[in-house]
């Protein structure tokens, strides 16, 4: 059967040839090759969707797996989609991944084009997918999750917080009825530092309810000043930013970076940053009130570590002898021993996935740790007696030590000790004292290292000349829940408002079963290497992230869209399926309305006939509709190796399943059948590549396939 084609080619040339001669017909007759014969009967089938008897179905939908481009294109895939299925599914270009771009924003042109083009065609279709694993921008996800990175102004500060710091409210006044405000340990950013703690009371409705005013601020009329600080609270609360001392002491501001202007800023369980400037001075001082009494019973907490006002306009005092330590623009780093390598990543690389960042690739351990080493000349000698503070971002691909040091011209050094690398970029701190005058040069040394080391955002300052401090801020379990449960949000709100006018029915949950324990959900904790796409939203929301989606998508969708979830192997692991229909009870006694479920049904020639009967059965017992969502049937072997018993079996196949579904389900829970790959894979292809699961192949002749489905669809025997 593999020769099929190819014949058929010849067979064409051969009747062009003759069709030119003029000569008159030899007398005899030649029966046309078998090839041909069955090829003729397979393309006598009618368009496959005719095969559907509409008045025992009607919802039915036959549809069809594609790619947007694919279809939105017009080519011939076009025209075969809406010529045999009513209905199709995008294989990628509406998951998460294709839409959320690096700054969280939802870019929905394409799939806009989509809409419009499939409605013109009057082909419906069906949304995949809002809740998956796969697919997601995971790099956009994991850096909201990722440590917050503070650093505080290399400027002196005009706010004089020397009472909060020793641990009272000396110089702040407080107002407020049923309020109250101390300062506290252990509560600010990056544990061990204090915070100012802040309770409104159960009265409290109006901003100066709760009221914490600074001490008078000297500022330098003329000059800009930036105010900068950090709060979160224990509920949702409300606040803004009133003065003493400027010509409006009521401005409305863009409080947090958002690019709009307005009077109060929200907070919550997450640290906020809040940064302004002002400059409408009316005299050489002012005073900042914290009005907070908006919203009752909530605790706000005030980062006492970075509370700052500067002049931005006067001189900083942070000197960093590193140039370029950011490596954004090159390296004048030098280095040798063990034929190590190094230089500078490509963008995106540095630390938290931005910028660039400095890699030594050290091949092998070395007898001693100096053998290996990376070398900045300083523009100058460091002062003897002086101590200098170290700080720097690293990862390795390993595990290890470096160790960085003030060297001399002739080796003597002063070394900051022995740093452990880990897998992880990490922020390191480390100080440590010139003992001559001539430490000319700073060192590190990667001998104890096998491996690649990075390093990123390299500072090294004299303690005495220096300002401004580095706060790692590590997100807690109930930060990194309601920052993933915003997001969910808006994502399926984004997405389902925005195709409601179109598309009615959703693919809400996809692949949340184990297939190792299949009474539980899917999990990537404790895994190493997922995927760059793998995300998975139920390790911060728990088992209710499928009530979270299946709400959301009936919040923002039309009032009787259908919603499904689907996984895959259910017919080859019937515990599965079992497991995935007692989900299905967890998510509605939870308050989710679950519609239907879907079957992906990848198959191959071997797949147990009795399961698949079984898995059917299992599923209309739900009373669920149920849809066949990503049919496909390969045959062992690539398409080059594929024989004409192959294609037969696999046309058995094709029509087993789609006969088997209509026999099973009632019609009136029979959603549909999708078939995941109308065409033969690519050998290009990411998915079952080079296998010749389609109806039709890759140059889009008809396959045996094509007759199976058409005689399941119709109930021929």
């Amino acid at each position: 059967m593999r020769q099929l084609y190819k014949i058929l080619l010849c067979v064409s040339g051969l009747a062009m040839v003759t069709a030119c001669d003029d000569d008159d017909p030899l007398d005899f007759h030649v029966d046309k090759p078998v090839e041909f014969a069955l090829q003729e009967e397979i393309n006598a089938y009618a368009d496959l969707k005719t095969y559907v008897d509409r008045e025992a179905n009607p919802a039915f939908k036959l549809g069809a797996g594609v790619s947007l481009s694919g279809y939105t294109q017009k080519g011939v895939m076009y025209r075969l989609v809406n010529s045999n299925f009513d209905e199709i599914t995008l294989m990628n270009g509406m998951s998460h991944g294709a839409i959320v771009q690096a700054d969280g924003s939802l870019n929905l042109n394409n799939v806009n084009g989509l809409l419009t083009t499939a409605e013109k065609a009057g082909t419906t279709i069906y949304g995949h997918t809002l809740g998956w694993h796969r697919n997601q921008n995971a790099a956009y996800l994991n850096g909201l999750l990722s440590p917050l990175i503070v650093e505080s102004p290399p400027f002196a500060n005009s706010l004089d917080v020397s009472g909060l710091t020793a641990g009272t409210l000396e110089g702040w006044t407080n107002t407020g009825g049923g309020a109250s405000a101390s300062v506290v340990e252990n509560e600010g950013m990056g544990g061990g530092v204090k915070a100012v703690k802040l309770t409104s009371g159960a009265g409290s409705s109006a901003p100066e309810d709760l009221q914490l005013v600074t001490p008078e601020i000297p500022v330098v009329p003329g000059h800009e000043y930036e105010i900068v600080f950090y709060l979160k609270s224990d509920v949702p609360g409300e606040g803004r930013i009133t003065f003493e001392g400027l010509m409006n002491n009521t401005p409305q501001k863009d409080w947090m970076n958002t690019g709009e202007e307005t009077e109060t800023f929200t907070t919550n369980l997450g640290w906020k940053e809040i940064r302004f400037r002002i400059s409408d001075f009316e005299g050489e001082s002012i005073k900042i009130r914290f009005d907070l009494g908006y919203v009752p019973n909530v605790t706000y907490y005030l980062d006492v570590n970075n509370l700052y006002v500067y002049d931005t306009q006067g001189d900083p005092i942070k000197n960093n002898l590193i140039a370029n330590g950011d490596f954004e623009s090159g390296t004048g780093w030098g280095g040798w021993g063990n034929s190590s390598t190094r230089g500078v990543t490509e963008d995106g690389q540095g630390a938290g996935n931005e910028g660039r960042a400095f890699y030594v690739t050290n091949p092998s351990t070395t007898s001693g740790y100096w053998e290996v080493q990376t070398s900045y000349e300083l523009p100058e000698p460091l002062e003897n007696g002086e101590t200098y503070n170290l700080s720097f971002w690293v990862k390795g691909d390993a595990e290890g030590i470096i160790r960085p040091e003030l060297q001399s011209p002739n080796y003597s050094s002063d070394g900051f000790g022995m740093v452990n690398v880990t897998k992880e970029w990490k922020l390191v701190n480390i100080s440590t004292t010139a003992t001559a005058a001539d430490r000319s040069r700073f060192v590190i040394s990667y001998g104890e290292f096998a491996g690649t080391v990075h390093l990123d955002n390299v500072s090294l300052s004299s303690a005495s000349l220096s300002g401004g401090t580095t706060t790692v801020v590590q997100r807690t379990p109930e930060e990194k829940e309601a920052i993933i449960a915003g997001q969910l949000e808006h994502w399926i709100s984004g997405m389902v408002t925005n195709s409601a006018p179109y598309v009615k029915a959703w693919n809400v949950v996809n692949e949340p079963m184990d297939e190792a324990k299949p009474n539980e959900l899917k999990t990537g904790i404790g895994r190493t290497g997922l995927a760059a796409d793998e995300f998975y939203w139920q390790d911060y929301l728990g088992k209710d992230y499928g009530v979270k989606a299946f709400q959301l998508a009936r919040k923002y969708g039309n009032e009787n869209d259908l919603l499904f979830i689907n996984d895959n192997n259910l017919e080859s692991n019937l515990d599965k399926c079992r497991g995935l229909i007692e989900y299905v009870t967890y998510l509605e006694s939870k308050g989710a309305r679950v519609d239907g479920i879907g079957t992906h049904m990848h198959l191959n020639l071997n797949s147990d006939k009795e399961q698949i009967a079984e898995m059917f059965q299992l599923l209309a017992n739900t009373g669920k509709q149920i849809k066949v969502s990503e049919l496909n049937v390969a045959v062992g072997v690539t398409t080059d190796a594929a024989t004409e018993e192959d294609y037969r079996a696999q046309e058995e196949m094709y029509q087993y399943v789609v006969g088997k579904y209509l026999e099973i389900v009632p019609a009136s829970q029979r959603y549909g059948i999708t078939v995941w790959s109308p065409t033969d894979s690519p050998k290009t292809a990411s998915w079952r590549a080079n296998e010749p699961v389609g109806l039709w192949t890759e140059g889009f002749v008809r396959k045996p396939a094509y007759p199976g489905v058409a005689k399941g669809l119709s109930g021929a025997k």
